[in-house]
């Protein structure tokens, strides 16, 4: 199927698709929906075991190795231990919000694979002699759907944040506030590079326009974009920020204990397989077997076998996420917003106006090679305005900068020696004499330009020998 439809024929496209879904009757519904729940829960009970265990294995240690084979059971006796741990409920929390909490974070992160496709909606399967979808639904609107899911989750962050009557977690829900708006708009841009380019909103639609190739090639800054955004949107090494261990004592989540503190590492496990799942999705040809196995193997994208292949992608995408905590150190807080308000804004924004054009130009009739030299006169056209601008900005600062001597650093001015700071100088350390000067002053030599008392005058040691 070509990428470059026209959006009628792709909105004509979308509801031939989505005709094939709302037919089930309600015990597959509720069938359907177990699996869904099930296959996130195995797969963040997988998840832990395999981050506790790459994790080690990066840092050369043995990692969890007591509860069941090779300690695969490690995670679920986890759980069970919160779960029999003392719930303890601070004194000064709003009680009712304090509980609820927890809930609002781990309900919407099992609420976005609802629409997620396990394999191709023309492919029926057969369950208990009932054809249907290897999808729950899907929806015209169905990214936006996700988009939603996950902007709801922070609420419950915020508001455990808010109502533990503590310090540290009130600025852990601040944190993953600001966190939420500033990633969140470079994630929607990259999300609409993918609806221009599909036509489509439908999850279903969109994997159907990747026969040809994944937008993973086609758009790879979106990908690209969605992949930082997603580590920010979970909260993850190394944009933890908001339960940064080293400032605020666990973050939002430092007042709560057993069942509750669960449902917080379960709301992140389940929102990193869900992110996975979207990325895999949009960008990863979704249930699609790869380009090699594709070309040889008619049989690779039928039957049970894109489940094996959309599982496949999604661990990796999960092992993506051990890999980052285990290599990259926590970053400052006024680097993550940095990183979102003045790089991965503009960026995206950027893009989006790119594959806009090039979209258009493609309705228009251009060729190929006419819109790739449209789009690199463009590009270079602006980077020659931004070096002009900025070669001009930088004499103008140069003009009106006043020349004057930076103030000596002193290390003992707070009263206790501090390091220098970036661009200060540490003043000059006295140098001790060297060994045969110090000899000769001790055992009463000449010393010429001596300290005075150490090792006395030449005058007052002839006087005591006469």
């Amino acid at each position: 199927m070509s990428p470059y439809l026209a959006a009628g024929d792709l909105s004509v496209l979308a509801a031939e698709d989505l005709s094939l879904f709302g037919r089930d009757p309600w015990w597959l519904v509720v069938i359907k929906a177990v699996f869904c729940f099930a296959f996130l829960m195995v797969t963040v009970l997988v998840s832990i075991v395999m981050e506790r265990k790459v994790v080690a294995w990066m840092q050369r240690r043995i990692g969890p190795n007591r509860h069941g084979p090779w300690g695969m059971l490690q995670s679920l006796a986890d759980g069970m231990k919160l779960m029999l741990k003392e719930d303890v409920v601070v004194k000064r929390a709003d009680k009712v919000v304090y509980v609820l909490a927890p809930i609002v974070a781990a309900i919407p992160a099992f609420m976005a694979v609802a629409v997620i496709p396990f394999g191709p909606a023309g492919n029926e399967i057969s369950i208990f002699g009932q054809r249907t979808t290897m999808q729950l639904t899907d929806l015209p609107i169905a990214v936006l759907y996700l988009l939603a899911v996950a902007s709801v989750g922070i609420y419950g962050l915020v508001l455990a944040g808010w109502s533990s009557g503590s310090t540290y977690p009130l600025l852990g829900g601040l944190r993953a506030c600001a966190q939420m708006i500033s990633y969140e708009i470079a994630m929607g841009a990259a999300f609409a590079s993918v609806f221009l380019y599909s036509g489509s909103m439908s999850t279903s639609t969109i994997v159907d326009q990747q026969a040809d190739r994944w937008y993973l090639v086609l758009l790879p800054v979106s990908f690209v974009l969605y992949i930082v955004t997603m580590v920010g949107e979970t909260n993850r090494a190394p944009l933890d920020m908001p339960e940064s261990e080293g400032d605020l004592v666990g973050g939002f989540n430092t007042e709560y204990s057993s069942i509750k503190f669960a449902m917080f590492m379960l709301a992140e496990y389940v929102n990193m397989v869900t992110v996975s799942m979207i990325a895999v999705t949009l960008f990863l040809g979704g249930w699609r077997a790869p380009w090699p196995i594709s070309t040889f193997w008619e049989g690779a994208n039928h039957g049970w076998w894109p489940m094996l292949w959309f599982v496949v992608k999604v661990q990796l995408l999960l092992f993506m996420f051990v890999w980052l905590r285990g290599t990259l150190p926590r970053v400052r807080y006024d680097q993550l917003m940095k990183l979102g308000w003045k790089v991965l804004i503009p960026v995206s924004l950027a893009w989006l106006m790119m594959v806009a054009t090039v979209r258009a130009l493609r309705n228009e009739g251009y060729g190929f090679a006419d819109i790739a030299l449209y789009v690199a006169g463009a590009v270079l056209v602006l980077l020659l305005l931004s070096f002009v601008v900025d070669m001009y900005r930088e004499r103008a600062k140069q003009a009106v900068r006043p020349v004057e001597e930076p103030p000596a650093f002193d290390p003992m001015a707070g009263g206790f020696p501090v390091p220098p700071l970036p661009g200060q100088e540490s003043p000059p350390v006295p140098r001790r004499r060297p060994r045969r000067e110090r000899e000769l002053i001790v055992s009463g030599g000449p010393d010429t330009h001596s300290d005075g008392p150490l090792g006395g005058s030449t005058e007052g040691k002839e006087a005591s020998d006469g």
